[in-house]
């Protein structure tokens, strides 16, 4: 049986998250961790939690006019595929628990340090990154999400704002867009390895946190479209990553 306070605690992540346009699979991983789940079937059950978050969250950017697939498609091309590859190669746990650590930190310091994009900016003063960099860069995300169990938004979004490729709203849609398809691409390279290893029955108990994180992704998406400051829920959001990171971190410091 999963513990209430774990289905608490997906769920409020689950609502910071969608409202800042991520699905939070970093943090559902880091919870999943420091739970005792085995490390080996949590990158899965991050990802379905992931694809149930970030679903609503592209079907209102798509709404809105904010996403552009073909803008995003030179980072998609090579991510998507990437992804799936990096969801079939095995890990130690030591790795598995040091990346999914330095993920959450360095998504919890670029948040607490991320100023606003000016919204009365227009699409004409933003840069175009070349077509070539945007593949290398999808892919090498690509590669990092699968593994982990993360849909690589928390890397897309500190490249998107550093290369001015567009105001908040834009990039938010766009790493919706990214997260999503990542996921579902390092979903089924997971789906694959815990077939091969015959562990899917460990993932099944687990079964409410899906659930919790599509009630709170939908209360998230919500809070982001109304009258609550995005700085707050920012840094709240921030806070929360860098307090699970130095946790994941402190353990990962007692495997090696």
């Amino acid at each position: 049986m999963v513990p209430s306070l774990l289905i608490a605690a997906f769920f409020i992540t689950a609502v910071l998250y969608a409202s800042v346009g991520f699905g939070g699979g970093s943090t559902y991983n880091a919870l999943l961790v420091l739970s005792g789940a085995d490390y080996r079937i949590v990158p899965a059950i991050a990802l379905i939690c992931n694809v149930f978050v970030v679903t609503g969250g592209v079907w209102r950017f798509s709404r809105t006019g904010d996403l552009s697939t073909r803008r995003l498609l030179p980072f998609l091309i090579t991510s998507v595929p990437a992804a799936w590859i990096g969801g079939r190669l095995p890990i130690s746990e030591t790795t598995f628990v040091g990346l999914l650590g330095g993920a959450l930190l360095i998504s919890g310091v670029h948040l607490a340090l991320q100023r606003a994009t000016v919204e009365s900016e227009t699409v004409s003063q933003f840069r175009p990154i070349p077509p070539v960099l945007s593949a290398a860069i999808g892919g090498s995300i690509g590669i990092l999400s699968g593994l982990v169990g993360i849909g690589g938004g928390i890397f897309l979004a500190p490249v998107l704002y550093l290369m001015r490729w567009g105001n908040a709203k834009q990039i938010a849609a766009a790493c919706s867009l990214f997260i999503l398809v990542n996921s579902l691409s390092g979903l089924l390279g997971q789906a694959f390895k815990l077939q091969d290893l015959d562990l899917m029955s460990l993932a099944l108990p687990y079964w409410l946190l899906p659930i919790a994180v599509l009630a709170g992704g939908q209360i998230g998406s919500w809070l982001a479209g109304y009258h609550i400051k995005p700085s707050l829920i920012r840094i709240m959001t921030a806070i929360l990553i860098l307090y699970v990171s130095v946790q994941l971190l402190y353990r990962w410091s007692t495997l090696i």
